[in-house]
């Protein structure tokens, strides 16, 4: 009888946190300008968080984040679920992304992400996520989305 191999994840690495989470989105200018924070970060899963700033609100009279900066906060915890659930650091990329408003945000209050990587081939990441600021369980919006994986040509040597 052969033993199963437990799966690698990326995450299990001592570096992912200077990687992934201070490396990668800390040098991200958007990500900077955003004010994007990592809240969790666990296998297949994370949640980020974007607080409330005056230069993110996109309409003055509702005072409500803007629905751009909630769909680039949703795309980066897809992508970061993306790398929590990859076995080495390697390339990704958004193929698709799909965000559904579901209500409208509480003025004056930061979002937080959550994404799932539920799916996870040999070149796509399947994932699912939602924003929301008090609840998860009352979302702001719902998303859908693949990453693409640059399998064949792993980044070597940055995580052993």
């Amino acid at each position: 009888m052969s033993e199963k191999k437990e799966r690698s994840y990326l995450i299990d690495s001592p570096q992912f946190s200077d990687l992934v989470v201070g490396g990668f989105f800390g040098n991200i200018p958007h990500s900077k300008q955003l004010g994007l924070e990592t809240v969790s970060a666990e296998r297949n899963k994370a949640v980020l968080r974007i607080p409330f700033a005056e230069n993110l609100v996109g309409d003055p009279d509702s005072g409500i984040i803007h629905g751009g900066v909630i769909l680039s906060l949703m795309d980066s915890a897809g992508g970061m679920a993306t790398f929590c659930a990859l076995p080495t650091m390697e390339a990704i990329a958004t193929l698709d992304l799909r965000v559904d408003y579901l209500k409208p945000a509480i003025a004056g209050q930061g979002i937080e992400a959550a994404a799932e990587c539920y799916k996870l081939t040999n070149t796509v990441a399947f994932i699912r996520g939602v924003a929301y600021q008090t609840d998860i369980n009352d979302p702001i919006a719902s998303m859908v989305a693949t990453f693409m994986r640059a399998s064949s040509s792993k980044m070597q040597g940055v995580v052993k």
